[in-house]
């Protein structure tokens, strides 16, 4: 046999399933073939003995000193079915790459019969470094008259590289279900001076009126712990956890939901404007420490944070902003390349088309809860799914997690997103 590259086409459960396996190649196998869009920016193709993750040989592409460098190894698959959900699988190694999620590229292309493209390629940017080798993966459905696919592995302007790929996998699985999850985004202010212990049950006893049972998370807004007291910051900063996430928690548990809501912490000196996630136990889940702290936070003593955490959840992954936040393209862009799925926004007031702008650029959905800015649920393309327009509502919206956000003509946004950002560029 001169490949070890084989494709199998069988009947499984009544449809027609495809497997491919691709580990190690004796000669070039027929199913695999060089690409570029023009000779002149060919990357130089070839078969190593000497670099492989499983057995010899891999297949190699390099960057042949042409700063221009295109192109690579294809495979085209038949027997796939429209709308069938498939997984792709492939490791690579790479050496002297500038800026390997732009410059090593996978993807899917899909076919029609007769080789037209079929909706839009997919790409493929959830990668896993395990020691010399990065393990790439997606899950896809195939567009409508889909009925092949071209497995295409790229090295892309990166002219002193040489990528070795191995272990290529191509497998139909399950369709994924819907992953819903319910949010409910608060609209409450106390409106009259009193303690900070007086503002908190405020805000408990709407959550009690407006938040339907069976609410996955629920988001209250910035600075629960001081807004109408007249106290000042360092007055009402508290250790997480503490007294506000206990009884924050009390009702989490009560619920059985999650509940983020800003307060301020303190640690030793520092007092932070902090979000806080408690989980459906009561405990505290996470926090987060706003990074971006406005002129007016830094002259009454806030200490800005300095990272931007994604919890996993029972539901999926979640990251939090508080309010400034919102005026920087880089926290949400940072909780998306992260994973997060959505991000929880307790606001005071805001920038209202940045809001949308950082769910349409990262693709993710946002649930802010504010004063002086929108409570709402919004989607990846940044509509307005619940809206509380009013003081003592909640906006509520059951939102699917697993529902792919596609645009005719761009595909898949999420992929194209994080794949196409260029962070190795700096100003």
């Amino acid at each position: 046999m001169k490949a070890l590259a084989v494709l199998m086409v069988w009947a499984a459960a009544g449809m027609a399933e495809v497997r491919m396996g691709h580990a190690g190649f004796d000669a070039t196998p027929s199913e695999w073939v060089a690409w570029s869009p023009r000779a002149e920016i060919a990357p130089r193709t070839f078969q190593d003995a000497m670099h492989y993750r499983t057995r010899p040989p891999s297949l190699a592409i390099s960057g042949n000193s042409n700063a221009a460098v295109f192109g690579g190894w294809e495979c085209t698959v038949p027997g796939i079915q429209a709308g069938g959900w498939y997984r792709f699988t492939a490791w690579y190694r790479a050496e002297a790459v500038g800026y390997e999620p732009l410059q090593v590229v996978s993807r899917l292309d899909w076919a029609r019969e007769g080789g037209k493209r079929a909706g839009q390629p997919d790409y493929v940017w959830s990668a896993t470094r395990q020691g010399e080798w990065t393990r790439v993966t997606l899950d896809a459905p195939a567009p409508p008259e889909a009925a092949a696919v071209k497995v295409q592995l790229y090295l892309q302007n990166a002219p002193h590289a040489t990528v070795w790929w191995d272990d290529v996998s191509l497998e139909k699985i399950a369709a994924p279900g819907p992953r819903e999850v319910r949010v409910a985004a608060v609209n409450a202010r106390p409106g009259k001076r009193g303690t900070t212990a007086d503002s908190v049950t405020h805000f408990l006893k709407v959550i009690e009126q407006a938040v339907p049972e069976k609410t996955d998370v629920i988001v209250l807004p910035e600075g629960i712990t001081v807004v109408d007291t007249g106290k000042k910051y360092a007055e009402v900063a508290e250790p997480v956890p503490g007294p506000t996430t206990t009884i924050l928690g009390e009702v989490a548990r009560r619920r059985k939901s999650y509940i983020a809501a800003g307060i301020y912490e303190r640690e030793g000196q520092a007092v932070y404007n902090t979000a806080v996630l408690i989980d459906r136990e009561g405990r505290v889940a996470g926090k987060y420490r706003k990074v971006y702290i406005p002129r007016e936070e830094l002259e009454d003593g806030i200490t800005p944070g300095a990272d931007y955490p994604v919890f996993l959840t029972d539901f999926g992954k979640v990251g939090m902003m508080i309010c400034w936040d919102l005026q920087y393209a880089d926290p949400a862009r940072a909780l998306a390349m992260r994973g997060a799925e959505i991000i929880l926004l307790p606001i005071w007031g805001g920038n209202e088309t940045l809001g949308k702008a950082r769910a349409i650029e990262n693709q993710v959905f946002v649930a802010s809860s504010g004063y002086d800015y929108p409570t709402y649920v919004m989607d990846p393309d940044g509509q307005i799914m619940a809206l509380a327009k009013d003081r003592g509502q909640a906006a509520v919206a059951t939102i699917d997690l697993n529902r792919r956000y596609t645009d005719k003509w761009l595909g898949n946004m999420r992929a194209r997103f994080m794949k196409e950002l260029r962070l190795d560029l700096r100003p």
